[in-house]
Order: C-alpha cells, then sequence, then structure tokens
C-alpha cells in the first residue's frame, strides 16, 4: 500500500479528533494532543511541558517503512527518543496498532482502536448537514437511490420508464455537478499559482491557461494585410450566415452546398420536477425515521467505505513529482 494514501488516511483521522483529546506516547508515556494538521507535518504539544514539537511526514514514512518491513510488528525500543509520540499519532489510523504488552506497533488487516484518553475522543460520528441551495446534492440523492433499487448492470433489462428515469436523473446531475464545478473553480483559481500543483485527500488541480482567439474587424483586418503585401481575397472565406440567406431566396437545396449528415440521440424532454420533489422529501423522511443503531450501522458502513476508498487512492506529492 503506497503511504501516500496512509498518509492522508492518517490526515483525515487527525482533523476529526476532539479538542482536548490526548494521546501517550509508548515508551515514555507523556501525554500530548495534536494542536495543527498540515499536509507536511503534525504539530503536538505535550501535556506537561508544554513543549510544542512538529512531527515531519517524512518521519512517519520512515516509520511507516520500518514496519512494512518488520513481521510481527516493529519493536518500539529501537525507535530514537524524540521519535516517542509517531507511533502514537500513527496509532490513529484505523489499520496500525500498539501492544503496549509486547513493545511493538503493527499493522493490522482490520480497522483497530487507538491511544486516546481524555477529552472527546473524535468526531467521526457527528451528524451530516444537508447543503442548502445546492442541487446536485438533491440530484444525486435520488440517482443513488434509483441505482440502488435497480439492477443497471445489464441495461437491456431494465424497463423504458426506469431507463427514462435514469437518463432525466444523471442529466440534472451532470449538469449541477458542472454548474457547481465551475462554481468551486472560480474559487481555486485566486489560490493556485502556475506549475504548483495542490493536493486533496483525492486528487490534485494545477492553474492553467488556454489562449483564445478571434478576429477583428474585417475592415481592420483587410487594412493590415494589404499593408503587408497579402491579397485579402486569399483570406477570404465563404460565410454560412450569408449561405442560408441565398437558400432562402434561391430554389437551392440544402444539399447542393452542405454536405448533411444526420445523427439520431435522446435528449430529456422535460422534468417532473413535483414527482421529484416528492420522491425526495420522502428518502429524507426514510433517513430522518431510521432507528439510532441503524443510523450508527449506516455511518460505519460509510466511513469503512470512506477509509476503503483512501487505501486505494494515491496521488504523487509536489516532491515525487520533481523527483
Amino acid at each position: 500500500m503506497p503511504f501516500n494514501a496512509t498518509w492522508h488516511t492518517l490526515l483525515d483521522k487527525l482533523d476529526r479528533v476532539g479538542e482536548g483529546a490526548e494521546l501517550i506516547a509508548p515508551l515514555s508515556h507523556d501525554r500530548f494532543r495534536i494542536t495543527d494538521v498540515q499536509e507536511y507535518r503534525v504539530v503536538v504539544e505535550f501535556s506537561d511541558s508544554g513543549e510544542t514539537r512538529p512531527l515531519q511526514r517524512d518521519q512517519f514514512e520512515t516509520l511507516y517503512q520500518r514496519i512494512q518491513d518488520t513481521s510481527g510488528g516493529f519493536d518500539l525500543s529501537r525507535l530514537p527518543s524524540d521519535a516517542d509520540p509517531h507511533p502514537a499519532v500513527l496509532s490513529l489510523h484505523p489499520r496500525f496498532e500498539i501492544d503496549d504488552d509486547a513493545g511493538v506497533i503493527t499493522e493490522m488487516d482490520e480497522a483497530t482502536g487507538t491511544q486516546l484518553v481524555g477529552g472527546e475522543p473524535a468526531t467521526e460520528t457527528a451528524d451530516r448537514t444537508e447543503p442548502d441551495g445546492i442541487d446536485v446534492y438533491s440530484d444525486a440523492l435520488l440517482l443513488v437511490d434509483a441505482l440502488e433499487r435497480h439492477d443497471v448492470t445489464d441495461l437491456g433489462q431494465v424497463d423504458t420508464p426506469e431507463l427514462v428515469n435514469l437518463y432525466t436523473l444523471l442529466s440534472d446531475v451532470q449538469r449541477d455537478a458542472n454548474d457547481f464545478r465551475q462554481d468551486v473553480a472560480d474559487v481555486l483559481l485566486d489560490r493556485l499559482h502556475h506549475d504548483q500543483p495542490v493536493h486533496g485527500q483525492y486528487g490534485s488541480v494545477q492553474r492553467t491557461a488556454r489562449r483564445n482567439r478571434s478576429l477583428k474587424d474585417d475592415e481592420e483586418v483587410i487594412a493590415v494585410l494589404e499593408d503587408a503585401g497579402v491579397d485579402p481575397e486569399h483570406v477570404m472565406s465563404v460565410d454560412r450566415e450569408k449561405v442560408d440567406e441565398a437558400l432562402d431566396v434561391t430554389g437551392l437545396s440544402e444539399s447542393a452546398v452542405y454536405d448533411v449528415d444526420e445523427s439520431e440521440y435522446v435528449r430529456k424532454a422535460d422534468v417532473d420536477e413535483e414527482v421529484k420533489a416528492s420522491r425526495l422529501q420522502g428518502l429524507k423522511d426514510r433517513l430522518a425515521a431510521s432507528s439510532e443503531a441503524q443510523t450508527d450501522e449506516l455511518r460505519q458502513e460509510i466511513e469503512d467505505l470512506e477509509d476503503r476508498i483512501d487505501e486505494l487512492t494515491s496521488f504523487r506529492t509536489g516532491r515525487e513529482m520533481q523527483g
């Protein structure tokens, strides 16, 4: 498993650690808190001394490689004294566990506990809130519901009305997603610099430039070309709009001046917003009526899925791209 995926999963877990929660260094048993989480380092503060210490990403990567290279767990006594907090922080990752009795840290096949003590343990189970005024959210929820209720692995076996519903929802999601993506891009543009990729958990973006050209006024272009010794007739082309006007006043057929190629496609003709709103409200009511146990189970399934996505998704850092 690439360390980059492990690192971003760890950062995501650290972002959810509740304020005041403490970790215990496995060797010194010193208690400390996470005070800042950055792309390339984690800052901790020791409870007794008040000392603040940055833990660098490459230090975690070294520990990760040691764990990978050792069967049965990495012996914590082999750590330098200043690396004592690193295993405790790494244990917040769902696949790493410290065995205090054996004095080792091990990568597990399944999710594990952490070394958090005191305070609020985490905010992983915080309620999700519905974004207000974001159309793609509602349409995406309807689309997910439709995909879950029908077997779409073989579209040829899906009834026509259901295919119409799927096409309509897919069209709406595509439109809404593109609109929202442009809103996000407008904000990102002010935060990006040329040739400096910015990385997130699921990918990276980079500022780039597109060059568009449009001809100046015809008279100005012709005058410049004549001054340069170019015969304007060589750059004159047939005006499509004027050709259409000529067809309207003559007996010529369209095929006389155009190569016509017809193709058929599906176009969304109408959307029943009332039915969509009714179905969406029904989904929201069902979610709200779920029992606490069912909700907790659903959240756990979502978190497990997010962890799997985190583990499978790896993107190179700027340093790795330059290497």
